[in-house]
Formats: C-alpha cells, sequence, structure tokens
C-alpha cells in the first residue's frame, strides 16, 4: 500500500489531472517540422541523440504541447529547465537568452505559413 502513495505517485496523478484539462493539439507533422527547423536543441544547440518535446511554458504553469509552446530540447536541457520559467532559467545556465528569444520567434512565423493547423483534437 506505501507504494500508492509515494511523492512520485502522487506526482505523477497531479500531472496527469493537469495534462487531461487542457487540449495539447501538436501533431507528428508539426513535431517534426519543429525539429527539422531548429536542427537541434533549442536552448544549447546539441544535435547529438534524440530531441524530447519541451514545452516553453511549463504544463505545471498552464502550458501545453502546442506548435507555438514547445520546443526540440537535448535530454539534459529538458531535465535541468524542468518546470522553471524559460528565460530565467537561460539567464542562470549563462545561455544566451536573446538569442533564443529571436530565433523561437523566427521559427515560429516560418512554420505558422509552412506547416497546416492540425484542428481542435477531439
Amino acid at each position: 500500500m506505501a507504494a500508492r502513495n509515494s511523492r512520485q505517485v502522487r506526482s505523477a496523478r497531479r500531472r496527469k489531472r493537469r495534462m487531461d484539462r487542457v487540449v495539447h493539439d501538436l501533431g507528428a507533422e508539426q513535431w517534426e517540422a519543429l525539429q527539422e527547423a531548429w536542427g537541434g536543441c533549442a536552448y544549447c544547440g546539441s544535435a547529438d541523440g534524440p530531441l524530447q518535446r519541451d514545452c516553453v511554458l511549463p504544463i505545471s504553469r498552464g502550458g501545453r504541447y502546442t506548435l507555438t509552446n514547445v520546443v526540440p530540447a537535448c535530454r539534459s536541457c529538458n531535465a535541468s529547465k524542468c518546470n522553471d520559467e524559460v528565460t530565467g532559467w537561460l539567464r542562470r545556465k549563462k545561455l544566451d537568452e536573446r538569442a533564443f528569444l529571436v530565433r523561437h520567434a523566427e521559427v515560429q512565423a516560418a512554420l505558422r505559413t509552412a506547416v497546416p493547423d492540425p484542428g481542435p483534437a477531439a
């Protein structure tokens, strides 16, 4: 019985409830386009290994998996950022905040016209 009430299990349940409350509309085609547009980790630029979906505005702070809120991140950056606000995290890691924000805006503008919107998820 102790396993049901562990901190990890409670945290997983809270995350599932948060995820179920919002509509996530990032399609597979959009995710592929994001990875191609960024060419590696959006934060550190690493192209080694698989990339993970990272929400610029974390799920725990009201974000969701959408074309405008997701960037590809390496495992290290994704784990390090956790649920932090992106600009504060970039400053703490001494990464170029301005370069990320400018690149994010450029990628979003390019993808808005190039990638079709999958429409609302049912």
